[in-house]
Parts: structure tokens; sequence; C-alpha cells
């Protein structure tokens, strides 16, 4: 189940510890960064032994539009993580809040 721009700026304002994930670009990342986790996509696979430990936690990915977040969370899934929600609009629909 994916997650809502509005959900995720709630849980953020809230403090919640959340295990967020930016799957763009390191340049993209220092433009703006709302406290996730710089894993550019294409190194993804590179990764999956670091996040094995979050297997079974829920994981938030983000990237710019959602399309390859979207990839992401499939790709996770598919390597067994059991929790991964996109966050649908990216950091431009975050932004446009």
């Amino acid at each position: 189940m994916d997650i809502s721009v509005e959900d995720l700026k709630e849980r953020i304002e809230k403090g919640e510890h959340l295990n967020l994930i930016d799957v763009r670009e390191q340049w993209e990342f220092d433009e703006v960064n709302i406290g996730a986790k710089l894993i550019p996509l294409q190194t993804l696979p590179n990764k999956l032994a670091e996040l094995e430990p979050l297997k079974d936690e829920e994981i938030i990915i983000h990237c710019r539009s959602g399309k390859r977040s979207d990839n992401a969370k499939k790709f996770l899934e598919q390597n067994g993580f059991k929790n991964v929600r996109n966050v649908l609009g990216g950091i431009e629909a975050y932004l446009a809040l």
C-alpha cells in the first residue's frame, strides 16, 4: 500500500521514526532532502544486504515524481521485503503541499 504526501508530511512533523529512502540521484538529493537516506535507484541492488534488517519493517521510498520509487518498491518486494510504500507524486507533490 502506497502513502500520500499528506500522510508522510504529517508523520514527519510528528517526529515519527521512519525508514525513509530517497532513490533519486545525488544532485537531486543535494537540492532537496526531507530527511531520507539516499540510495540512488541504480545502486539499490548493491544495498540489499544493508537493508536486510528492515525486511519486516515499513520502508517508505520516494523520488521526484513516484516512478523510480515505484520501481524500487517492486524490486524490494521481489526480494522479500514485506512492507514497502511508495510516496505518491514524489518530492514534487510533497513540496507542493
